[in-house]
This record gives structure tokens, sequence and C-alpha cells, in this order.
């Protein structure tokens, strides 16, 4: 389930292709966060990433809805661990904002307390069965959640969206989502960034990029998706164009290397 489909986005479950490089929409409220969706899909993310939590759904179905085919976007949204129980309502109520029939993925946005973090992962199995979101995942879980996940239903969540940057690299994490058949998702990519860290830099220079770009292409070089979000035209459009160049192996361990885990 980290097969590469077109060297763009990586097949989940049910043979659901999820874009590699989403735009993530937190802190994005109101005229803003239509705005930016609406630039996003303009300069080509076909990956939207929102949740109950931002409060801007209805902002992000109605960009889509002013500016593509819906079943071109995989649009992302999650439940609050507040409403663990109420999923069914919680997902209608995501769904009739959004303006869609279904979402693509639908996620735990965090674990809920203990007692109903089975019930929770039923529940969200249940909506999926119904048709409701195409694919299920989680956010914020760690291994031994994920594992009582697969122990009780025997089913691994399609993904888990965790905060990642070079500095939170953790192979050991990131190979016990792949033996699980879990895709991790990293969010949050510049914000535990130096993003003027020599390293990054030296790096950028040699591909003629910023190191902005250099920090998302290495997402991709693990075959990590990433949602990075911007507000400004050039950043949306800059973050979105990482396919046009590689990174070295060399390259991409000196990266590794600013791991502090």
């Amino acid at each position: 389930m980290t097969d590469l489909d077109d060297g763009r986005s990586v097949m989940l479950p049910g043979s659901v292709a999820m874009p590699l490089v989403g735009f993530g929409t937190w802190q994005l409220r109101g005229s803003r966060a239509y705005e930016a969706v609406r630039r996003a899909l303009t300069a080509g993310y076909r990956h939207l990433d929102t949740a109950t939590m931002y409060g801007n759904e209805a902002e992000v179905g109605r960009a889509v809805r002013d500016s593509v085919d819906r079943r071109e976007v995989f649009i992302t949204t999650k439940l609050p661990p507040g409403r663990a129980g109420q999923e069914e309502r919680t997902i209608a109520e995501s769904l009739r904002a959004l303006g869609t029939d279904y979402v693509d993925l639908w996620l735990v946005h965090w674990p809920p307390r203990s007692g109903a973090l089975l019930r929770t992962w039923d529940a969200f199995r249940q909506v999926r069965d119904q048709g409701l979101t195409r694919t299920i995942g989680v956010s914020n879980y760690g291994t031994a959640e994920l594992d009582r996940l697969i122990d009780a239903s025997g089913e691994a969540p399609a993904v888990n969206q965790i905060r990642w940057a070079p500095s939170l690299h953790d192979p050991k994490r990131l190979a016990a989502h792949r033996e699980r058949g879990i895709v991790l998702e990293g969010y949050s990519p510049f914000k535990s960034s130096d993003l003027r860290d020599p390293v990054l830099t030296r790096i950028a220079e040699a591909h003629g990029v910023t190191t902005a770009q250099v920090v998302l292409r290495w997402h991709l070089e693990h075959g990590i998706p990433v949602i990075p979000k911007s507000q400004t035209p050039e950043r949306i459009t800059a973050n979105l164009d990482v396919f046009g160049f590689e990174l070295t192996a060399d390259e991409v361990a000196a990266i590794d290397g600013l791991s502090r885990i």
C-alpha cells in the first residue's frame, strides 16, 4: 500500500489513489480559506486536507464546487476526539458542509479516550461500508494504538497522519507503519524545520529551488505524502512544484541526519 501509482500518488486500500502533495487548511477560516483553496486548485493541487475542528469545511467545499469537478479532488476530513460516539452524525454534518456525497479519506483526528478507541474504529468501518468515505484512517496515533486497532478488528488504518519533518525523522517509526501496511502522512512540514539550515540551503542551491521545496521533496523521496499549508499565492504554487527535481541518496541521507529523534 505504499507503491507509487504514477510517481505523484500513493495507493490506499480499495485502489484509492491519494496524491502525494496535498493542501493543508489548518488555521484558514472564512474568505481566507476559500481563496487559498481556490488558488491551490488553480495551481494544480488535487488533494485537500480539512477537519471538523478547523471550521472551514463549507469554504473548502465551496471552493471545490467553484473550481473543478468534485471527482478530480481527493478530500480528507477528520472526526474530533470529543465526537467519539457521534460518528454518523459528524460525517453527515461534514458531508453537508462540504457539499459532497462522500469524502475520500476520513480520519480520527486524535485518539479518543481509551475506552472509545476501538468503538470509534468500528464505527469508522461501518461508515466506510456505507459508502460515505472511500477509505479510513487515523491521525496522531502511536504504534501501540495502531496495534490495538489491528488486533481488535483485523484491519489496519489506511493512513496515520502525524507531524513529520527532517528534525522528526524516525526510521523505526516509518518502518513500523510500513510493516503494518499503513501509509504515514506528514503534516506541518515547515513548523519543525529550520529553513535556513546550511544542509538545506546547500541542497537547495544545488538544485535551484527553495529550502521549503527541498523539505517537501525529501518527504517524497521517502514515499511520505505531505500536506503543506500557505495562503501566499507564490508559496502555494512553489509547494506543488517539487516533481521536476530529485534528491541524490547522499542528499537524502544528509537531510535524514537533521533528525533530533
